[in-house]
């Protein structure tokens, strides 16, 4: 460091100076460098000042080596900081010297050997030395700003062609830009885009990569830099460099994404340049690794966590978003330790007949004495087995949340920290915290489990780890945060039809209810609830588990067992020890039905749903309960029919509702409660005394009215069949053809050209558009305005280019029908129909008759 080495003539020694003849080189023994010296060349410009330029010897020089010490709340990393370790007392004058006349003028020097006009070994030579001077901290920095010039001269020089100037100039760039002050110059100078430029080199040397990298790294501290960077070419270059083999460029990619993503606008264009999957596999990979590009990975990747989109990309990478709660909450753990070994899910495996050790070596060699030709663990249960004895490893250890285990900023509160692991011990680390006492932390992970059960991957590897039965368990717990959290948990993993199954054996239902017949309970935790006991009682529920692939494991015959002594498993088909008639006694209590009834009238559409669809399996069930739902039950039904947002009363909607963004959902909520009521007054009519006390004609209007809204087209079904179900009721509408016709208009119609329209199979169209050929030839009056309205010309104009003989001959016959009418020809000639009917009759198809008189009905 030369700034370190100069002293005022009246203080040294003769020994001190070195002269230096002319056209000679010297010797210097520079700090901070990967070299232990140079050799630089004297030029005649700079021959005087070297011979009077003060040099320790090599005996005399003592290394001062700069750090790199985190900036604190912006993550940078600044070479200004406090030096390693002060330098010795001796050298007193030489540290005063620093900042002295006689050492500010070398300075310039040195830097006037920068410029253009000067023989680029000179610019080389003078380029390394200011970097070493830099390294010596702000203070040399501020000297070397203090220059006009500097900056744009040391960004000209990473165009030289020489590496070693190269790697100077971006090594001086980033002790400038290490200083908070200077990285807006340093950025202004133009360093961005001349850094940008030298990266797309394909050959470039590892120490002017890692200069460089860490230049932009120290430059994206600051925001709008930051932002500049993510918008600028920049972007590709720093993620294509996380695969370069060289570590320290790596981390500085690393880093550089890490601060990216501290900005939220950066999200969006980090994610669609593919951040997340290269980030995630510094993480999800089990090979050693740079501890520094894990930890500036996982900072990155929880900026995204914060995003409920992003954190799903992240889930199926692999990656879970666990809570930090601290060491200390897991004291209150303790593992049983001297039981016979079970799996995470509870599922016990059979002692053998032989008698167990007196020391326990049984227990300890279970899982080495295993009879290969009849093992057969499920990988799942193999993943869950390791992650928690990975995890009952850090408890006892005292491990559990060790050293970069962190949030990914300062200003993360302690109830908001999160760490990421790899799914496998992320799983098995929530599992774990549902066993504490800390209330707070089974909160938080509930919340995560919910979150990251997204996919039947996740769900199984959770039922594996047995985290159903501690959530089941945690539904009696009178802290309406945790019974929130853990019923959403549920609602989420019931997804799964196996999943469904084992949370229903757990014994759900009983707890679920008892929630529900709480009138007080907030209206998301009995959605929630609703939600889970609608799938448990799902009718098509068992149609779906004959074709369920997979094991479902329970806590009766278990899917593992040991025989002799040996360990085995397989994948039959699991017995519960819970029939689903006992637990499901608890739906046919009169109190949950009367309840039931009270959440049809005065609530969500979304919840009046759930509570139709549990009702209809309660009178399926049980025809003797009919009695208790039918008390009240018409006011409830007539409430669900006339939902708010289709405004029946006045017709169509207003366009104000229209245009609101809410309205699609509101409309399709609305439209699955009206099907769901309607199914359950399907099923109720089957019964005389609900016969006997309902009003039909009074339905009859509304559920006309419903049939003709703008409710979804597949929630109309039941409409359409419960209103033909209660037309032979209605005193004062003998005459059920209008009802049909409406029904044919406004269900069938509209059903039957949503299929010729959207199906993929030859099939289906076929059936539906013979269908309705026979429709229009009985009712053509009504059906053919209906059928044009529904926009059906097009597809039947390409059905008959392309399908089957019988749907050419029925399309052709509903194209003839509509052209009676001469409104429809310009549409069936737009359509380009007739093309495809001259094709017909040139090639005498058995169809050319019917094509030849549509064709003369048309326009030529």
């Amino acid at each position: 460091m030369f700034a370190s080495t100069i002293l005022t003539s009246s203080k040294l020694k003769t020994q001190h100076f070195v002269l230096v003849p002319p056209n000679t080189s010297i010797e210097i023994f520079p700090t901070g460098s990967r070299r232990t010296y140079r050799r630089i060349r004297v030029s005649a410009y700079s021959k005087l000042a070297l011979q009077s330029f003060p040099l320790y010897l090599k005996s005399n020089i003592r290394p001062i080596v700069a750090t790199r010490v985190s900036n604190g709340d912006d993550g940078a990393f600044d070479a200004t900081s406090q030096l390693s370790s002060p330098p010795p007392s001796d050298n007193e004058e030489v540290k005063k010297s620093t900042s002295s006349g006689l050492g500010d003028g070398y300075v310039a020097l040195f830097v006037r050997m920068l410029g253009l006009d000067h023989d680029p070994r000179d610019r080389e030579q003078a380029i390394i030395t200011l970097w070493e001077y830099s390294l010596g901290g702000k203070q040399c920095v501020d000297t070397l700003m203090r220059f006009p010039g500097c900056l744009n001269l040391t960004v000209n020089l990473l165009r030289s062609d020489s590496s070693l100037a190269c790697e100077a100039a971006a090594g001086l760039l980033r002790s400038l830009s290490s200083v908070n002050l200077y990285r807006n110059s340093v950025a202004e100078s133009g360093a961005i885009e001349e850094i940008n430029r030298l990266l797309r080199q394909s050959s470039l040397a590892p120490e002017v990569k890692e200069q460089s990298m860490s230049t932009l790294w120290n430059l994206s501290v600051d925001e709008k830099l930051r932002i500049k960077l993510a918008n600028s070419d920049s972007l590709p270059l720093i993620i294509k460099y996380l695969e370069d083999e060289d570590v320290k460029v790596k981390e500085a990619a690393g880093g550089i994404l890490a601060n990216l993503a501290l900005s939220h606008v950066n999200h969006s264009l980090l994610v669609e340049a593919g951040v997340i999957p290269k980030l995630a596999k510094f993480l999800t990979s089990y090979s050693e690794g740079s501890k520094v590009i894990e930890k500036e990975a996982k900072n990155a990747l929880l900026e995204f966590v914060k995003d409920e989109y992003y954190k799903i990309l992240l889930v199926e990478e692999g990656l879970v978003p666990v809570p930090l709660i601290g060491a200390e909450a897991y004291k209150s753990f303790s593992p049983d330790l001297h039981s016979w070994p079970k799996f995470p899910d509870g599922t016990e495996i059979e002692r053998p007949s032989l008698k167990p050790s007196r020391y326990g070596a049984s227990e300890l060699l279970l899982g080495l004495n295993i009879d290969d030709k009849s093992i057969n663990i499920e990988e799942a249960k193999i993943d869950a087995i390791e992650g928690e004895a990975m995890q009952l490893l850090l408890v006892l250890t005292g491990a559990i949340e060790g050293e970069g285990e962190g949030t990914s900023g300062s200003e993360s509160s302690d109830s908001q920290q999160l760490t990421l692991l790899p799914w496998k011990y992320g799983v098995a680390r929530l599992a774990l915290i549902l066993q504490l006492e800390d209330k707070s932390a089974i909160k938080r992970a509930a919340e995560s489990i919910a979150d990251v059960s997204i996919n039947e991957h996740m769900r199984i590897a959770f039922k594996e780890a047995g985290a159903v039965k501690h959530l089941v368990r945690l539904l009696n717990c009178d802290d309406d945060a945790v019974r929130l959290a853990v019923t959403q948990a549920l609602e989420r993993l019931s997804t799964s039809n196996g999943v469904c199954q084992l949370i229903e054996s757990e014994g759900v239902l009983s707890p679920l209810v008892n929630i529900l017949k709480c009138s007080e309970i907030s209206e998301t935790i009995a959605e929630k609830s609703l939600n889970t006991i609608a799938r448990i009682l799902d009718p098509s529920k068992e149609m779906k588990l004959k074709f369920y692939d997979g094991s479902v494991n329970g806590s009766g015959k278990a899917s593992s067992g040991v025989r002799n002594g040996v360990v085995s498993a397989s994948s039959s088909t699991t017995e519960y020890p819970i029939s689903k008639t006992t637990t499901r006694n608890d739906v046919l209590d009169s109190a949950f039905v009367a309840r039931l009834v009270e959440i049809l009238k005065s609530s969500s559409p979304s919840l009046q749903a759930k509570a139709a669809s549990i009702l209809e399996f309660v009178a399926l069930t049980d025809p003797t309960m009919v009695s208790t739902i039918s008390v009240d039950i018409e006011s409830a039904l007539d409430e669900v029919f006339q939902q708010k947002i289709l405004r029946i009363s006045g017709g169509d909607p207003d366009v104000e509702d229209q245009v609101s963004e809410a309205y699609p959902i509101e409309v399709e909520e609305a439209g699955l409660a009206i099907s769901a009521a309607s199914r359950l007054m399907t099923r109720l009519l089957d019964c005389q005394h609900f016969r006997n006390k309902v009003n039909p004609s009074h339905f009859i209007g509304l559920l006309r009215k419903i049939l003709k809204s703008c409710i979804p087209l597949h929630t109309k079904e039941w409409v359409a069949a419960c209103l033909v179900k209660l037309s032979p009721l209605s005193s004062d509408n003998p005459n059920l053809d209008p009802i049909n016709v409406e029904v044919t208009v406004y269900e069938t119609i509209p059903r039957l050209v949503e299929q010729i329209k959207t199906s993929s199979s030859l099939e289906a169209q076929e059936s539906a558009v013979v269908e309705l050929n026979r429709i229009i030839s009985e009712e053509a009056v009504h059906s053919a305005r209906a059928i044009v309205s529904e926009g059906a010309i097009y597809p039947l104009v390409k059905l008959i280019e392309e399908g089957s003989e019988r749907a050419i001959e029925a399309g052709l016959a509903i194209l003839y029908n509509l052209s009676m009418d001469s409104k429809n020809h310009s549409l069936i000639v737009d359509a380009g129909a007739v093309p495809v009917l001259r094709r017909i009759v040139l090639s005498q198809r058995p169809q050319w008759d019917k094509a030849l008189h549509l064709l003369r009905n048309l326009p030529t």
